[in-house]
């Protein structure tokens, strides 16, 4: 997957035996056949939903939590968060612009959108990461989505980042990253850093109105 910033601010190994004998893994916790199951799910909820509002309280708590030096994370595992922080700076990296999407308290908001969510939306976000270390050991042999390369992480989103041109058997991958890129943009764009990204001013008085800038204009067509 190829996404510079400016696309994302225009929203938008194999099985070891004791994974497919369906013993649980050290790793994620859950089994294989939970995986597949959580999968299921996933595509039936078809989204990690979330309202505004919800967004507006993630973002209250953890506005002194994500200062912290550590923070632990009360609904995604260890190995969950980890993953959820790399695929976070994929969709937002750091630029010369604004830090990433992790440097912005992405995975923390996250957490507390799972946390303070619903047993679907949970289901949707547990099955999304499985199927990632899924991916990434059928076709690489090795652990799990953390360990693999930079260009082979963003081989398996270039399958998933555009609907329109992924393949039916990436549906599950489909429907998970989309929602997973729009709740990074929502928490990144409603963090300190996002509002100053975008230069957002607030509500500031203006001495006069000169009209939209030539330039803006030229752009539109309009005059």
């Amino acid at each position: 997957m190829k996404r510079n910033r400016s696309e994302v601010r225009g929203l938008k190994s194999e099985d070891n035996r004791s994974e497919v004998r369906g013993q649980r893994s050290e790793r994620s916790g859950v089994t294989r056949r939970e995986a597949l199951g959580r999968l299921a799910l996933a595509s039936m909820a078809g989204a990690i939903s979330f309202t505004p509002t919800e967004v507006a309280a993630a973002v209250r708590s953890i506005r002194d939590e994500a200062q912290a030096a550590q923070y632990k994370p009360k609904f995604f595992t260890a190995h969950e968060y980890a993953t959820v922080g790399i695929l976070a700076d994929l969709v937002i990296p750091r630029d010369e612009r604004s830090g990433s999407a992790t440097d912005a308290g992405v995975p923390q908001f996250m957490d507390f959108i799972m946390t303070d969510g619903n047993d679907q939306r949970r289901m949707a976000m547990r099955g999304g990461l499985a199927w990632l270390d899924r991916e990434a050991r059928t076709r690489f042999s090795v652990r799990d989505f953390r360990t693999l390369t930079m260009a082979q992480r963003k081989q398996i989103l270039d399958d998933i980042a555009w609907p329109t041109r992924a393949k039916p058997e990436h549906s599950h991958g489909v429907a998970f990253f989309n929602s997973f890129r729009d709740l990074t943009a929502s928490g990144f764009w409603s963090s300190k850093m996002g509002v100053t990204d975008i230069g957002y001013q607030g509500n500031v008085v203006r001495p006069g109105w000169d009209g939209c800038p030539a330039h803006v204009l030229e752009k539109l067509g309009v005059a």
